[in-house]
């Protein structure tokens, strides 16, 4: 098939997911069109089935605002006519979903053809931007005119019901990892620069908004940390950095916190790695948790959104309340200190992601874009 991928090309949940997706498909020998207003950051090796479209924005000095929307959407009728594509896949709503619309009207208009359109709701299109009063007509409208809908969890699926009139059904098809990536082999050189104490090494990785509640992964990991020798790698970056740095500061323990940016190889740290913190206020799904339970590493969470349809209490990691952290201190000294159960935990939560694996998901995606496959047979 012929698949035309929109979505933002940045580190977010939703880009990597539906560039990893485009990948997979094209590895499957379907032709994959990534239309976005720069390469994605995990597009990053060549394969001849796919292909990318950069969307242009010119500049005018009557516009405050580059009409991003109408571009993407003129490109988005660029492509599907010239490349005849099959389907259009969009991931997160704003704004993918509505210039999808208007380009499959104008595809209509132009060709008689109607171009199929799958969107898929990841998380704060949904939860958060798409709740604004700015938005939520346009964000409802258009994802009622989706031909298939999907969510990346049934937290998120019940979200959208509760907070949109929509009309139609929506499929839940998780999000995945590809395990093979991230079942990776400690770098023993890695680890010792590190930890060169034989340090336990704790993990943080996000965007630094204000939902992942980093402040609160540097209090925990000051508790820890006075009860046992420990390293923090908090690895992205956002605008919570600042923050996340001074209190670190006023809790004396920036000496053990490695502030490192964003990674695409994150499966090396995670590898070295024995436990993942992600005490955020929300996540509709929770990709980072997942790909640290893929890399052997057990999970200290919140239970809020999807999280708990992934971290499984008691055998992945932990969960406990939005902003208990003492609780959340206790679960990971407990494990840490506890070499047997640690290391127990550690392939549980790897056995666990494997239901997650990218090979179990993608013919989730295949089986619904068979719905609109125009040849016979089509591959």
């Amino acid at each position: 098939m012929h698949i035309g991928i929109v979505c933002y090309p940045t580190f977010g949940g939703s880009g990597v997911l539906a560039t990893e997706l485009g990948k997979a498909l094209a590895d499957k020998g379907h032709h994959v069109h990534f239309i976005t207003y720069q390469q994605p950051v995990r597009l990053n090796e060549f394969n001849t089935n796919i292909y990318y479209h950069e969307v242009r924005v010119p500049t005018y000095p009557l516009f405050d605002f580059p009409p991003y929307e109408i571009a993407l959407a003129s490109t988005m009728v660029d492509v599907i006519i010239n490349h005849d594509l099959d389907l259009l896949h969009v991931h997160y709503a704003i704004p993918h979903a509505s210039a999808a619309y208007m380009a499959k009207q104008i595809v209509k208009q132009k060709t008689g053809r109607n171009i199929p359109v799958i969107t898929t709701l990841h998380g704060t299109d949904i939860t958060l931007v798409g709740k604004d009063k700015t938005y939520e007509p346009v964000v409802t409208f258009s994802i009622n005119e989706s031909d298939t809908i999907t969510a990346v969890s049934q937290n998120l699926k019940d979200e959208t019901f509760k907070n949109f009139a929509i009309i139609k059904p929506i499929e839940v098809i998780t999000n995945f990892v590809d395990v093979s990536r991230f079942n990776k082999k400690p770098i023993d050189a890695f680890k010792k620069v590190i930890a060169p104490q034989g340090e336990k090494i704790i993990v943080h990785a996000s965007n630094f908004r204000k939902v992942k509640r980093v402040d609160d992964v540097i209090k925990i990991f000051s508790k820890i940390r006075n009860v046992m020798p420990a390293k923090l790698l908090m690895v992205g970056d956002g605008p919570e950095r600042f923050v996340a740095e001074e209190l670190a500061r006023d809790l004396g323990v920036m000496e053990d916190i490695r502030f490192v940016g964003k990674q695409e190889q994150i499966e090396e740290i995670l590898a070295v790695s024995d436990l993942f913190l992600l005490p955020s206020e929300n996540e509709s799904f929770g990709l980072a948790a997942l790909e640290a339970m893929a890399a052997k590493c057990i999970v200290i969470s919140s239970n809020a959104g999807g999280l708990p349809e992934i971290n499984i209490h008691g055998k992945t990691g932990f969960m406990a309340n939005v902003g208990d952290v003492n609780t959340m201190s206790d679960f990971a000294i407990s494990i840490l200190q506890n070499e047997e159960q640690l290391a127990k935990m550690k392939i549980d939560a790897y056995s666990h992601a494997l239901s997650f694996d990218i090979s179990n998901i993608i013919p989730l995606y295949e089986k619904i874009y068979q719905q609109y496959c125009r040849l016979d047979p089509c591959i």
